[in-house]
């Protein structure tokens, strides 16, 4: 028989576990619940250069690219796709779109760069090709939500500012999986916003993503992760990020909207591989990242023990404090970012991130893959 000493100690830890949590979500994530984006007394629109990544995108091209090239931006602005080695109709179609927007550069890569993997490559191609100090990229899958996109983006530019992050989004299903990665990718963005606004920036993402030209070449772009498949938004922006130089827009108007993928295997391939970039994280984000997820993994195995051997009573009322508190912000943040529909179901995607940490942590070891999407 196991002694009542033993369950007394789980319960002990349980309520650690909760304070933590409530510790995240009040310091944190708070944070984006309660931002107000500053307003602009006088706005001036900057000269700025959109970059687009793209292999073998000719249908997503054909689709989304002029969602960017119609944009509500009067000032002078180029648009640049980076041809890396497609076998599609991709060429074709950028050189029918150059016909009619004269601001569009479409640059051809036919060979593999030795020695990079990923996008670093061509990404790196269409930075230094670049006529304007300001960089805005997002990928070949991805559609502005509205026209004031980069008008909205580039708007975060204030004194002292070299990085701005953006709310990559997708579009909206009736399927489960769909609810699935929309969460995910809200809780991702939960975390990220809030780092930045406490001063802790550790990442971006490419779909929405815009930063300095001059950062880039600063900091001898990625070449110091070139090595690595993925991390050219993530582990690029963990490397030059301070508390200073960077700025968050979430605006709806400022969102980028991408296809989310119709099948788990699919959609896990994918995580997996952003995944295998964490472990290349600044030792100070791995801690807070790291204890994040161990509590949230540990809440709900701690919350059945403590229910079913200790005190129900107890056990629920702390547990209690976690949920509304998560409750509150959640609804607030999730308005925020447009995926307020989520709400009601956000007991059961905490419970589900319990089964996502078993199905992704073993990804954090895992050497990661060579191609790109």
């Amino acid at each position: 028989m196991i002694p009542s000493i033993v369950f007394e100690m789980i319960f002990i830890c349980f309520c650690a576990v909760i304070a933590i949590q409530v510790f995240y979500y009040l310091f944190f994530f708070a944070r984006l619940a309660a931002y107000k984006e500053p307003s602009v007394e006088e706005y001036v629109e900057q000269p700025l250069s959109v970059i687009v990544c793209a292999r073998d995108e000719a249908a997503n091209l054909s689709k989304y690219l002029p969602g960017i090239l119609f944009q509500d931006y009067k000032t002078t602005h180029e648009i640049i796709v980076v041809n890396d080695n497609s076998i599609d109709e991709t060429k074709y179609i950028l050189d029918e779109y150059k016909k009619s927007f004269k601001n569009l550069t479409a640059i051809e890569l036919t060979q593999e760069a030795k020695f990079i993997t990923g996008k670093k490559f061509p990404l790196s191609m269409g930075i230094k090709s670049a006529k304007h100090e300001i960089l805005l990229l997002t990928d070949a899958d991805c559609v502005p939500a509205t026209e004031f996109w980069i008008q909205k983006m580039q708007a975060a530019y204030n004194d002292g500012i070299e990085i701005v992050l953006g709310y990559g989004a997708y579009h909206k299903k009736p399927s489960l999986l769909n609810k699935i990665i929309r969460f995910e990718t809200f809780h991702t963005a939960l975390q990220y916003f809030s780092y930045a606004l406490a001063g802790i920036p550790f990442m971006g993402v490419g779909r929405n993503l815009s930063y300095k030209r001059d950062v880039f070449i600063r900091n001898k772009g990625f070449s110091s992760i070139n090595q690595i498949p993925s991390g050219d938004d993530d582990l690029f922006i963990n490397q030059v990020a301070t508390k200073k130089n960077i700025a968050i827009v979430i605006d709806p108007a400022a969102h980028t909207l991408s296809e989310p993928k119709k099948k788990w295997g699919d959609w896990v391939r994918q995580k997996y591989r952003h995944y295998t970039t964490s472990k290349y994280y600044k030792p100070v984000h791995k801690f807070f990242l790291g204890l994040y997820s161990f509590t949230l993994f540990l809440v709900y195995p701690l919350l059945a023990v403590s229910i079913i051997f200790y005190s129900w009573q107890l056990a629920l009322a702390i547990y209690s404090v976690r949920f509304i508190t998560q409750a509150i912000i959640y609804f607030i943040a999730m308005k925020k970012l447009n995926e307020k529909d989520l709400w009601p179901y956000f007991l059961l995607f905490d419970i589900w991130m319990f089964f996502y940490y078993i199905f992704f942590v073993p990804a954090i070891w895992r050497r990661p893959q060579k191609n790109w999407d």
